[in-house]
């Protein structure tokens, strides 16, 4: 990677394009520019939480109308197989790929990215997630199912780490008045990206379906193609800010009255501190909790109120016929759907709600919150109030969404600022080991449940308990969160240091007035590029979660 920029050659004053050097803004540049470019980005790299939309086209790619099954298919068959189909399980992995690679290349690599920089991350970022896809495509049509892992799981994945570290410490370096709002308009992007992919995914597998080919090869490539020009357009148009720049008129907190420092923690030390610990554990129950709800969203709600959900109120869910449980299928998309909203919606609200109550308060908020709504779940259920029940969900994934993008602000208030991408790329490990923590409790218990005779609509409510359990043990990880001691800072000189070069090109670019003012036309434009889609994609959702209601 360290050739990436000589590649690149011929800069100004010697550095690449892609060097970190390049980047720095120049006077007049305004602010607004750099979460537009972190979207591109997450808009994109979001696509994995949509992945699931090409498993069953997938599981017909030999025989398109109906699966080519072989009765002894095994995991490793399926892996070099060109004459069986594909198996739903045997695709799935990808998914598990994806998050683990995500978890593990952005703690592996969030140093690089630190010293390396924003823009050559993203270019990175975007030829891994666009490369794999498009190895994936090749995967499709080979029927050559381990390049498909290798692909979309092993080389996407390490897209997907890069990608959603990326933006994190540059934005809060360019808003350290509204860390929250400003990583929260970033992250909310990761959330939506299956909201806006997945409708376009359906789309073009409609439109590239014939007698002989399910479309997923074709759409792969497509959406490959658009995405590298939404990352690259991201990518290219990051800036850092100056070292020891301020937004006009802005005064950093005192900190004897906060929990946000003004010093750095170098990121050697980050881990090694008990404040790192605890809020990975913070990370992970709040996490653990909400991707369990996510997992079993859509068969929770059929299975609890059943007939309920047609006004046949005694049926319950095994009496339903077939033609029932279709019917019921299509209004839990509805509730899924509505969930996304919430979850996506959250990362926004409950980021910039901490910018005026603090981090340790707002997650104080998520867990007491939590407990509560976890625990009148089952209520809720046993009363056959599905608004109550639905809103009880859709508050939940919205403080699950909230966790993640108010957790980089969290780190940069204890940590500092200097090193804050790369020590929240080692605390994404929470999210890695959460991602099989909730779904293993949740569908466990449930067939614990089913097996011991209990019925359907009362197999949640031990789950919900076990998950209150959860967040008490994020409340009291939370109270111990304290401000680091002065130990653990680096010297002001080492500071200097390593701010160095950013010195150097502030001093020779001109005033520090950078960054001063509003929605000037070419942010408006910007914003436009991405809220353009993000509206598409909020009001597709919305048609589908209007069966919900109906």
């Amino acid at each position: 990677m360290s050739t990436a920029s000589e590649t690149f050659a011929g800069g100004i004053g010697g550095t690449g394009l892609l060097d970190r050097e390049r980047i720095i803004a120049k006077p007049g540049f305004n602010r607004w520019l750099v979460p537009p470019a972190a979207l591109a980005i997450h808009l994109c790299i979001g696509m994995a939480y949509g992945f699931s939309v090409f498993w069953l086209p997938l599981s017909k790619a030999i025989g398109v109308t109906q699966p080519a099954a072989c009765a002894d298919l095994t995991l490793m068959s399926a892996l070099f197989t060109t004459s069986c189909d594909w198996r739903v399980a045997d695709l799935g992995w990808i998914y598990t790929l994806f998050f683990v690679l995500l978890g593990s290349s952005a703690a592996i690599w969030g140093g690089w990215l630190e010293r390396a920089g924003p823009r050559k991350a993203g270019v990175v970022s975007a030829f891994c997630w666009c490369g794999g896809t498009t190895l994936a495509a090749v995967g499709v049509i080979t029927h050559q199912l381990w390049l498909m892992w290798v692909g979309a799981g092993v080389i996407g994945g390490i897209g997907l780490g890069l990608g959603y570290i990326s933006p994190v410490s540059t934005l809060i370096k360019w808003f350290p008045d509204r860390r929250g709002m400003a990583t929260g308009m970033a992250i909310m992007g990761f959330g939506g990206g299956a909201m806006i992919g997945a409708p376009l995914a359906d789309k073009l597998m409609t439109h590239f379906k014939t007698a002989e080919s399910v479309g997923v090869w074709q759409t792969f490539l497509v959406m490959a193609a658009i995405y590298i020009v939404f990352m690259l357009g991201g990518a290219f148009s990051y800036r850092l800010p100056p070292a020891g720049w301020r937004p006009e008129g802005w005064a950093a907190p005192a900190t004897q009255k906060t929990m946000i420092t003004q010093h750095h923690v170098h990121l050697r030390d980050a881990h090694k501190t008990k404040q790192f610990w605890l809020i990975w554990a913070v990370l992970c129950l709040n996490v653990s909790a909400g991707i369990g709800v996510i997992g079993m969203a859509s068969p929770m709600l059929q299975e609890i109120f059943g007939g309920r959900l047609l006004g046949q109120s005694e049926l319950t869910f095994t009496q339903l016929d077939d033609g029932q449980k279709t019917a019921i299928a299509a209004i839990a998309a509805g509730f899924a759907g509505l969930l996304s909203l919430f979850n996506i919606g959250g990362r926004f609200f409950w980021a910039s709600l901490s910018d005026k109550i603090g981090r340790k308060n707002t997650y104080f908020a998520f867990f007491i919150l939590g407990i509560i709504l976890y625990a009148s779940a089952p209520t809720a259920a046993h009363m056959g109030s599905q608004v109550l029940f639905v809103a009880i969900f859709c508050i939940i994934l919205s403080m699950y969404g909230g966790g993640f993008a108010t957790i980089p602000a969290y780190l940069a208030d204890i940590f500092g600022t200097q090193f804050v991408g790369a020590i929240h790329g080692r605390l994404l490990t929470a999210w890695a080991t959460a991602g099989i923590i909730g779904p293993v409790v949740v569908n466990y218990i449930r067939e614990f449940q089913i097996n011991a005779g209990v019925p359907r609509e009362q197999v949640y409510d031990f789950t919900m308990y076990i998950l209150v359990g959860m967040l008490v043990l994020g409340l009291i990880a939370n109270a111990f969160v304290k401000p680091l001691p002065q130990k653990w800072f680096m010297s002001e000189a080492e500071v200097v240091a390593l701010q160095a070069k950013t010195a150097q090109q502030s001093s020779a670019g001109g005033s520090f007035g950078i960054g001063k003012g509003g929605f000037d036309g070419k942010a408006l434009l910007a914003w436009a590029v991405v809220g353009i889609p993000i509206l598409w994609g909020v009001w597709v959702t919305m048609q589908k979660t209007a069966a919900l209601f109906n």
